[in-house]
């Protein structure tokens, strides 16, 4: 069965840093991507970037240049890093194993969420 549990959420500072992980385990057939997602209150889930199979990257337009998704393979692990952190970026962020077909596209299985909070 697919499992992901995200960690690291917590309060920052606002132009502040926090690394969020994703440990995964198990697989779904055909999947080459890994997504972060994140829900503001009131607001509809949102991307906020992805990582292939193969080491691409993307990002939602909001994030570019402050935000960073990577893999830890050894570990079965992706993680965000997140920097220059904005008020607006309060969300509960999520995982998600998913697939890339132009873009990124999210699967059936999420995991619980972390809550980042900024304050200005």
């Amino acid at each position: 069965q697919v499992q992901l549990v995200e960690s690291g959420g917590g309060l920052v500072q606002a132009g502040g840093s926090l690394r969020l992980s994703c440990a995964a385990s198990g697989s779904i057939f055909g999947a080459n991507a890994m997504g972060w997602y994140r829900q503001a209150p009131g607001k509809e889930r949102e991307l906020v970037g992805c990582i292939t199979s193969d080491g691409r990257t993307g990002y939602t337009e909001s994030v570019k240049g402050r935000f960073t998704i990577s893999r830890v393979n050894a570990k079965n692990t992706v993680n965000l890093q997140m920097s220059s952190l904005k008020p607006d970026d309060t969300a509960v962020y999520y995982c998600n194993l998913g697939y890339y077909v132009g873009t990124c596209t999210p699967g059936a299985y999420w995991g619980q969420g972390t809550q980042v909070t900024v304050s200005s």
